[in-house]
């Protein structure tokens, strides 16, 4: 056999030299991968190491532009003023709150809405289907929810801020993708032994999902911790303002601070500025933290959610 018939050669050689070409460009070609990896993850770690080093840093290091990713003359004093600041603590802690009913009574949501979608036989299924994806495309517009809330009662309530997101479209469909790739054969055997949908759920759907489970939660998680848009419009006490709303009044209502200390002059800024890190420093830590422990399941969770089925 030769090389103009196109077919394979069957030389040793020349199975081997391919071979060795094959791997050759493999290995450029994640060595090219590593490299733009790397340069992501120092983009990404640039601005917090930034912010960080700014928070710890003295005034006069910050007035003489001399923080960029390390501190430069260590100074607590902001750090101090945010644990001591009691609204930021409480706002703090009613974040936390927030978040995890937020997340939890979503997954419930999310759960009860994929599981049932998952079963080609439930009738009316492509019709349901096509009114929660239609809610991806379009939606009422700020004051359509405004009017919306403020008709519920639900205005200046921690219910204004679950509500409304507790179903993302979105998170559901990898969840009924993750649900229908499942085989069918455990749910037939549970039906044999008399199991109900409910049980097949708990016992066997749902310890199954666990990678993509914890994925979604670390979506929901993320999502109502950085959100301060929807506090803006419906929270009106101080009492339920989430952290990032807090954060968000600290950063653009800090010229009262910088006027009433008009004669420090740019002192007064300069606090002002490592106030503002030590805050975000100090919202961000929380949600870093829960990272961690669901690493693990995220990537496994998110690629294999994914599949289409």
């Amino acid at each position: 056999m030769n090389r103009e018939s196109g077919k394979i050669p069957e030389s040793g050689n020349e199975k081997e030299t391919i071979f060795m070409t094959a791997k050759g460009k493999n290995k450029t070609f994640d060595t090219i991968i590593t490299i733009f990896m790397c340069l992501l993850v120092v983009i990404c770690l640039v601005p917090i190491l930034n912010i960080t080093a700014i928070s710890f840093s003295s005034n006069n290091a910050i007035l003489g532009k001399k923080v960029f990713l390390l501190p430069s003359g260590w100074n607590l004093a902001s750090y101090n003023a945010v644990f001591h600041d009691r609204t930021m603590i409480r706002s703090m802690g009613f974040t936390i709150v927030l978040t995890a009913m937020f997340t939890a009574l979503s997954m419930l949501m999310t759960i009860l809405a994929a599981y049932p979608l998952s079963k080609k036989h439930l009738k009316g299924r492509t019709f349901f289907l096509f009114l929660i994806v239609f809610t991806m495309y379009f939606s009422g517009g700020m004051i359509p929810d405004y009017i919306l809330m403020k008709n519920l009662n639900l205005l200046d309530s921690v219910w204004c801020l679950i509500l409304p997101a507790m179903l993302s479209a979105y998170n559901m469909i990898i969840l009924k993708t993750f649900f229908s790739n499942l085989p069918s054969s455990l749910e037939e055997s549970a039906y044999l032994d008399g199991a109900s949908h409910l049980v097949i759920l708990i016992r066997i759907v749902l310890p199954l999902s666990t990678p993509v489970l914890a994925t979604l939660s670390l979506f929901y998680a993320v999502w109502r911790w950085n959100a301060f848009n929807d506090a803006l419009f419906y929270i009106s006490s101080s009492e339920l303002f989430p952290m990032q709303l807090k954060l968000y009044q600290l950063v653009f209502n800090n010229m009262a601070l910088e006027i009433s200390e008009q004669e420090g002059g740019g002192k007064s800024q300069l606090l002002s500025e490592s106030l503002k890190a030590a805050s975000i420093v100090f919202t961000t830590v929380p949600i870093l933290l829960v990272y961690p422990w669901l690493q693990r399941y995220f990537i496994s969770g998110i690629m294999i959610g994914a599949v289409k089925g």
